[in-house]
């Protein structure tokens, strides 16, 4: 990581906290290996590992690890689908005090191979799925996952390797659609203030976690991590599929899930739903992007247990959280701040902007990453100094906060509709659309014309074959002001989506714009 430069924003500081008193994730694990012993650690479709299988595993891999000179600085890679052994491994490298990079399958072969020239490993673990695209990455060493009991050998267990404060937790790209895919860098500080206050939603020893998203993405880690700290149970699923999370949920009688909303909308339009007993779920979290306020209603309504909406980034810095149960009448937003995260909203100019003002979102809070991975022109640009000189991450994200202090996002400021010099956000088209009867999914982008410069477009998944686009687009701009109307509506199978459930709207635009002129 570059240090801190003259203009103070190579790499950013996150809140001090007076007195803390910081959880290690290596020593945790160990303390739960030994009071946790024969209850379950992690669940998957080929094995149970109980706590003591979990952390001895973990600490003589770690011990294999260390023989290799890896430790504190070491980058170690992955590229794999969820499994015990996947977080075995996750678990292993951090306990030998290195940084582990779990690279995303979902990006293509060129972004993978700039991740790790960029990371600078040369250890890769990986599986039979992924194999074919490990090999070209151009790492040294490759371990399948399904003999890691074999690359541990006989090594000795070791106790967890002392980091410090400062030291590299792991590194999570971005999905690296265009350009060279951005490395944000998570310290030991980073994680053991998240793992305090992810755990204060309920997740204890007693929990059940279901893992349904990818281990390389930051909205599973936020969990995960947490049900490992708290000495909880992971139900690990290597890919989503609506009837077989319903089955085990049942069967493990799941308290806990990590979700991102179009996994809630297809757990919703799934005939079957109602057959399976969730009684003993108690909190549903989601992320990655907002709730819809009448998915919420569906899920409080048919799913037992409240839902804890979050808002953030994987950079750090800005933090919401909604509590649906307590809230109802604020399921339109994504929450307030978290404890301790400083949010404010700023023009175009970098100005503050008064309390109420819609404009770009920035936070601060104890959990900040120090910046993007030998990067520091990116890091720059991804943060906001106050006048009082300390350091914001710029979300990117256009909103404004309520009387009552609730955060309503409006859309991407990159996102952003500019017709007929008028500003139209996605998100309060797509609101509209989405309460339409006939309309299961929607995204709306911006599409050219000559005489407006852009136009609204919207790209909705119909739920009856005989529905009529055209009804569909009068119905919503009856509801919406002169300058936000819809100009068509066209139907879709389906949108595309990231592995964590995020629209890809560029590859929606792209078609539209592509040799257009206006």
């Amino acid at each position: 990581m570059t240090q801190t430069s003259a203009s103070g924003v190579d790499r950013l500081t996150p809140k001090v906290i007076p007195g803390e008193q910081l959880v290690r994730f290596g020593p945790r694990i160990a303390e739960n290996a030994a009071r946790f012993a024969d209850k379950p650690c992690v669940i998957d479709e080929a094995e149970t590992v109980t706590w003591a299988e979990f952390g001895d595993r973990v600490a003589r891999l770690a011990g294999r690890l260390k023989v290799m000179g890896v430790g504190p600085g070491s980058m170690v890679m992955s590229l794999a689908e969820n499994s015990a052994a996947n977080l075995i491994m996750y678990a292993g490298v951090l306990y030998a005090g290195a940084c582990m990079v779990p690279l995303p399958f979902s990006a293509t072969e060129p972004a993978l191979i700039k991740m790790r020239s960029d990371c600078g490993g040369t250890l890769l673990f990986t599986t039979a799925k992924y194999r074919e695209t490990a090999e070209k990455l151009g790492a040294t060493q490759i371990v399948d996952l399904a003999e890691l009991e074999a690359f541990t050998g006989d090594a000795p267990a070791i106790p967890p390797v002392e980091v410090g404060d400062d030291d590299l937790f792991d590194m999570i790209y971005s999905s690296g659609t265009t350009g060279t895919p951005k490395g944000i860098v998570h310290d030991h500080r980073f994680r053991c203030r998240q793992f305090s206050r992810t755990s204060a939603y309920g997740l204890e020893e007693s929990g059940v976690l279901m893992m349904s998203t990818p281990l390389y993405s930051n909205t599973t880690l936020v969990a995960i991590l947490a049900c490992l700290i708290r000495g909880a149970t992971a139900i690990s699923m290597s890919r989503f599929n609506t009837v077989k999370f319903l089955e085990l949920s049942e069967k493990h009688r799941a308290t806990h899930a990590m979700l991102v909303p179009v996994q809630y909308m297809r757990l919703m339009d799934e005939p079957r739903f109602d057959e399976f007993d969730l009684s003993a779920y108690q909190t549903k979290m989601s992320t990655s992007a907002p709730l819809p306020g009448v998915l919420i209603a569906q899920v409080m309504k048919r799913w037992p247990g409240n839902i804890m909406e979050f808002y953030g980034m994987t950079e750090g810095g800005p933090g919401t959280v909604l509590d649906c149960a307590a809230y109802p009448d604020k399921w339109d937003t994504v929450g307030k701040p978290q404890e301790g995260a400083d949010m404010r909203v700023i023009d175009e100019d970098g100005n503050e902007l008064p309390y109420g003002s819609y404009g770009e979102v920035v936070g601060r809070s104890g959990s900040m990453m120090p910046g993007y991975h030998n990067n520091p022109e990116k890091t720059r640009e991804a943060t906001w100094v106050s006048p009082d000189g300390e350091h914001f991450v710029r979300t990117g994200d256009m909103g404004r906060f309520d009387e009552d202090g609730f955060l309503h996002l409006l859309d991407r400021k990159k996102d952003m509709i500019i017709s007929g010099g008028f500003n139209i956000y996605a998100a309060d088209l797509e609101s509209v659309l989405r309460r339409h009867p006939d309309v299961a999914d929607v995204a709306v982008i911006a599409i050219p014309s000559r005489e407006w410069g852009e136009t609204p477009l919207g790209l909705v998944v119909p739920k009856r074959q005989d529905a009529d686009p055209d009804a569909i687009r009068e119905w919503a701009n009856e509801q919406l002001g002169k300058t936000q109307r819809v100009s068509q509506v066209e139907f879709r199978d389906d949108l595309p989506r990231s592995e964590i459930g995020k629209i890809l709207k560029r590859e929606l635009r792209e078609p539209y714009w592509e040799g257009q002129t206006v």
